[in-house]
């Protein structure tokens, strides 16, 4: 029995970052990419390494550029984390798994450290090969909380639940990390949106630009655990834009997005920490009239464009930058137990 599973980047559309502060986004997963995780029986559990597990280099500095791309531990210690997180949850829900071992492998073309959600989107399709080997199905809230911890829990790695419920749900989702109901149920109120209510969207990366998101998010939470009234003011501003932008695409009004998704990138920018090249990618964008703010942490971005003509322009403005520019193609939502 062969088991494959793919996983895929997510967007944040609207009140990213705020969902690591109880705050409301709206996001959706896209397959122009995807990280895929291929489980087969065996004799012995193996994981096997991917391109980005290597340790032999042409020279010293494709050494360097391999760490400073891929860090020094590339994939397997999010697989590793996965597979410990997912015994964990079983033991504590009294859930007895068979015996039979298994090899797996995985791959992914997310372009890394992006803002795409590129690891968790690994760790999610290791999660279904799992669900799908020891046939365990999970409801999606709980499924994206266990994929949160993975990375917060085992890796300490600073993140909030967005980028999991995205891939968990797939599809457009609406996500309220309400306080009071978080603490009541453990995880947010998730709606899911038919992808058709969006108007025309682009996405914009630049690979160079690749940063680790914990940098962006420590700093942040800092701030908001000192009570920073600035970030606090900001958190609240982008709760409303996600109800704005909720409003208007529940109500056929798609195409005034846009407008909505500038103030969200504006109001990341006051609070300082978006580099130089974040804000160029930003300002290439709106310079042909497009819409645009950071779909993650960072090395990408995502907005409105009004016709084909604009985004024709767009690529225009963005190629000579060695900036690529895509039209998502938005997943299915996944079912039940999110398989």
């Amino acid at each position: 029995m062969i088991i494959r599973q793919k996983s895929y980047p997510r967007a944040g559309l609207i009140g990213n970052p705020s969902d690591g502060y109880f705050g409301k986004t709206i996001a959706f997963a896209f397959t122009n990419f995807c990280a895929e995780v291929v489980l087969y029986e065996t004799p012995d559990l193996e994981i096997l390494p991917n391109t980005r597990d290597h340790s032999r280099f042409a020279s010293l500095s494709a050494l360097v550029d391999d760490v400073q791309l891929f860090g020094y531990y590339g994939g397997i210690r999010l697989l590793k984390a996965a597979l410990k997180h997912f015994h964990d949850y079983c033991c504590q829900e009294g859930i007895v798994l068979h015996d039979r071992n298994f090899t797996l492998r995985y791959n992914s073309d997310i372009p890394h450290l992006v803002g795409l959600a590129g690891s968790s989107a690994i760790i999610t399709a290791c999660m279904r090969a799992l669900m799908a080997f020891y046939g365990i199905p999970i409801p999606k809230p709980h499924l994206a909380n266990l994929i949160l911890s993975v990375e917060t829990e085992e890796l300490q790695i600073s993140a909030g639940l967005q980028d999991r419920v995205a891939q968990a749900y797939r599809g457009l989702v609406y996500m309220d990390f309400d306080e009071t109901n978080m603490n009541k149920t453990g995880y947010g109120k998730y709606v899911e949106l038919d992808p058709a209510l969006l108007p025309p969207l682009y996405i914009a990366y630049r690979t160079e630009l690749a940063e680790n998101s914990g940098v962006f998010h420590s700093g942040l939470r800092h701030r908001y655990l000192d009570r920073d009234p600035d970030v606090l003011a900001a958190i609240e501003a982008w709760v409303g834009m996600t109800d704005e932008v909720f409003t208007a695409l529940t109500g056929g009004a798609g195409a005034q997005i846009g407008k909505v998704m500038n103030r969200n990138f504006d109001t990341r920018m006051a609070l300082g920490g978006v580099n130089d090249g974040n804000q160029e990618l930003v300002r290439i964008a709106r310079s042909v009239g497009a819409s645009a703010k950071l779909t993650g942490s960072g090395g990408a971005i995502i907005g409105t464009i009004d016709n084909d003509a604009m985004f024709v322009r767009l690529q225009a403005a963005c190629e000579p930058c060695g900036i690529k520019v895509l039209v998502p193609n938005i997943a299915p939502a996944a079912g039940e137990d999110a398989l």
